[in-house]
């Protein structure tokens, strides 16, 4: 029997990955580029044990979804391949924050098991190589392995299934110092998940063609802004890439937004025209993530908060990658 276990952070994407490469191995149609966030957390432990007839797979308190479980096996075979082993694993994963509404648990979730289910089973990978093992889940969980902000390149059209494809770590936490608040809009599971919704714009958008032209060139420019540290070019750009993904999905029929997006949107629009330097991104989901400078976290904060619809707003900070942390003995997750 070994075990380990892994804590990994949701991150959020500044200029956004939406759309996939043909012909599989799960890669992204279009460059990325991603803060992590400490103050959201996902605790993922992996125990192989020979005595297990079956996986077991707990998330949340309660045994996994059949589609959910489905992900995670197919995640502990490549390692299981990797390491010669056979056993079978239980597996048991809980987040401090909601899951499937669009605040980045599948990123973090799978971040987590890639780490611990590496570790478990003895293969001493380094960063990029679990990295590219989570991203063969979810695009999105290879840039959780890193912190601070994180890059992901879009797959080559030449790939092969057996090759890397990492993210990579761009630039610490200090390059851009900002707080990020998160209106949450909505505790339920969102309606299409990501990769449902990826797939249905993509081939059903008038304006699919024009994102995957577009969105390299906006992450070019926001990539070059965050290297100079321009605070509010980053943030001009950063909703720029979230309305032009999220418009080329409404026109497929694709919408994550409710009432309550809309009126956080005008929260930050309000606090611009008084003087505060805030931005907006929303991922796929109703959920609006806010960008300011430290200083002006108290002002926004309250401006969130009182917008109709919105339920609460988090605070968090740029954060680290994904870490070991202790295992709990066998069970004792699950009571």
């Amino acid at each position: 029997m070994t075990e380990a276990a892994a804590l990994a952070h949701p991150n959020f994407a500044l200029s956004k990955y939406w759309g996939k490469r043909p012909g599989g191995g799960n890669l992204p149609a279009v460059p990325s580029l991603s803060v992590t966030m400490a103050g959201f957390a996902t605790r993922t432990r992996v125990c192989f044990d020979g005595a297990l007839a079956a996986d077991r797979v707990f998330i949340g308190g309660g045994p996994a979804s059949a589609e959910a479980r489905a992900r995670v096996v197919a995640l502990l075979d490549r390692v299981r391949a990797a390491a010669g082993r056979a056993a079978f694993a239980d597996v048991t994963s809980e987040s401090d924050f909601p899951m499937g509404s669009g605040l980045a648990s599948s990123a973090s979730g799978f971040a987590a098991l890639a780490l611990a289910a590496s570790r478990a089973a003895g293969l001493d990978w380094d960063a990029a190589r679990v990295s590219d093992l989570a991203r063969r889940s979810s695009a999105s969980a290879a840039r959780s392995l890193f912190g601070g902000f994180v890059e992901l390149d879009a797959g080559p059209a030449d790939a092969r299934e057996s090759d890397l494809h990492p993210a990579r770590a761009l630039a610490p936490a200090s390059q851009l110092p900002l707080a990020v608040l998160v209106a949450v809009t909505s505790e339920a599971e969102k309606a299409i998940g990501s990769t449902e919704g990826m797939k249905a714009t993509m081939e059903r958008s008038p304006y699919a063609k024009a994102w995957l032209e577009e969105a390299p060139r906006l992450h070019a420019r926001l990539r070059e802004a965050l290297l100079a540290g321009d605070f509010d070019r980053v943030g001009e750009l950063a909703e720029s890439s979230a309305l032009a993904m999220h418009a080329t999905a409404i026109a497929a029929g694709i919408v994550y937004w409710n009432a309550a997006t809309l009126e956080a949107l005008a929260a930050v629009r309000a606090l611009r025209a008084r003087g505060v330097a805030a931005y907006f991104t929303v991922d796929a989901g109703p959920h609006v993530k806010v960008l300011v400078r430290p200083g002006d976290a108290g002002p926004a904060l309250a401006a969130l908060a009182a917008a109709p619809g919105v339920l609460r707003v988090a605070r968090g900070r740029v954060g680290p990658g994904a870490h070991l942390i202790a295992a709990s003995p066998p069970g004792e997750a699950r009571a």
